[in-house]
């Protein structure tokens, strides 16, 4: 059962759906240093600025990108994987707050051993402390059962706590620690897994697995 914890009920965050209308909002976090990606920093924030400045409405309309038409992942050492359907929500409370995003192999919950969980997540600097990141997580997750999924995975660096209360927050268990796969160093890693269908419908409740 999904606990719901952190931000007041009257907390004005919402998820949107990216648009052209938030997009200079959205330019101008990545000019300040911030970053969508968790992994790849500076680096993607200065690939999607110059998308951007390419083609707007190209870049806007493959953030939901449910049938993975923007091509392929590049790992952090350099290789590049196929991608995975996923789409992302912008955090607004009217002005940019961060986005969250989630990506999945349709019809199983299993991931590739490359990809770090279903859902990632990354709040502005400046807005942090809100309990935004919980609140997003909460609110995503009921668009995220449409697509069928028992369950959710999501991983965190060992000594990210914020991100692990954040999990936990939304009824997420801890299931093991585990090292990450070559392209990201092998380092350690946590687990966690949230589940989307009430525990008596779910009959098959084995506890394993990723990103």
């Amino acid at each position: 059962m999904l606990q719901q914890r952190a931000v007041p009920k009257e907390s004005p965050l919402q998820l949107l759906v990216p648009s052209l209308a938030q997009l200079d909002a959205y330019a101008d976090a990545l000019r300040r240093g911030w970053s969508p990606d968790n992994i790849r920093l500076a680096e993607a924030a200065r690939e999607e600025l110059e998308w951007i400045a390419e083609d707007r409405a190209a870049f806007v309309a493959l953030l939901d990108d449910r049938e993975a038409k923007r091509g392929p992942i590049t790992l952090p050492d350099g290789s590049q994987v196929p991608r995975l359907p996923g789409y992302r929500r912008w955090m607004w409370d009217g002005g940019f707050c961060g986005s969250i995003n989630f990506r999945w192999q349709p019809g199983t919950a299993a991931l590739p051993s490359h990809c770090l969980g279903h859902i990632g997540y990354a709040v502005v600097p400046w807005k942090r402390g809100r309990g935004y990141a919980t609140r997003a997580l909460a609110l995503l997750l009921p668009e995220v059962r449409k697509e069928g999924l028992d369950y959710v995975e999501l991983t965190t660096d060992v000594d990210n706590l914020p991100s692990q209360k954040v999990i936990t927050a939304n009824g997420g268990a801890f299931i093991k620690r585990f090292r990450k796969d070559p392209a990201y160093g092998e380092v350690e890693a946590l687990l966690f897994r949230i589940p989307l269908v009430p525990a008596a419908a779910g009959a098959h409740d084995g506890l394993d697995h990723r990103r």
